[in-house]
């Protein structure tokens, strides 16, 4: 017999680990670039745009947007059914358990914000080249939009690394309770580096 849930979850799985955590290491990648001043951000914005228009256009649609959108609506669909009461228990998974799915809400909104506006208004509708002056001058004009900014990376950075430790549960990775400790640890303590590079790259703009 086909489980079609069995198989759908695990492509849920695998997909928000590839493909979102392919996304997050990129973008932490290329705005930590921003240390480095307008020069440095720059430069690597610029090497993106090497690549061909329709290619980059290809690869945006098909390796990322279809992915993210099967992750984020089976996602919806997989959190509704779910029974989050990190009230009544205290453990610690418990607690990771529902902020993964908090986590999962706050995104699906703010990535339609995020993504409408820089990519497609900006780059796409006005012909602006997103560029370490854009940013900057974003940011500073509208500090609310810098202070959402960081709780949106905050809470893909979150709900990657968390999902890292569910994934190894999911797979078999991690059967036994003490591995999982191992692993969750680990997970979070990626985390937290990626959340301290977040604040220092954010930082350089108001520097």
């Amino acid at each position: 017999m086909f489980h079609t849930t069995f198989y759908l979850r695990r492509l849920h799985s695998l997909v928000g680990l590839l493909v979102l955590g392919m996304v997050l290491f990129e973008h932490i990648f290329t705005n930590s670039m921003a240390l480095g001043g307008a020069p440095a951000l720059n430069g690597a914005l610029k090497m993106m745009e090497l690549i061909p228009a329709p290619i980059f256009l290809m690869l945006e649609v098909c390796g990322i947007a279809i992915p993210l959108l099967f992750h984020a609506i089976y996602g919806i669909y997989i959190a509704l059914q779910a029974k989050n009461n990190p009230g009544n228990y205290g453990f610690v998974r418990n607690w990771n358990f529902a902020l993964q799915r908090y986590t999962a809400w706050f995104l699906v909104v703010f990535l339609i914000w995020h993504v409408f506006y820089l990519r497609i208004f900006v780059k796409g509708i006005t012909g602006t080249p997103i560029s370490y002056e854009l940013l900057q001058n974003y940011f500073l004009s509208n500090p609310i939009f810098a202070l959402l900014y960081v709780i949106g990376m905050f809470a893909a950075i979150f709900h990657f690394c968390n999902g890292i430790t569910t994934f190894c549960m999911t797979w078999g990775i991690a059967k036994g309770p003490r591995i999982q400790q191992v692993v969750n640890c680990l997970s979070m303590l990626l985390c937290v580096v990626l959340c301290l590079i977040t604040l220092a790259f954010m930082g350089s703009y108001f520097m």
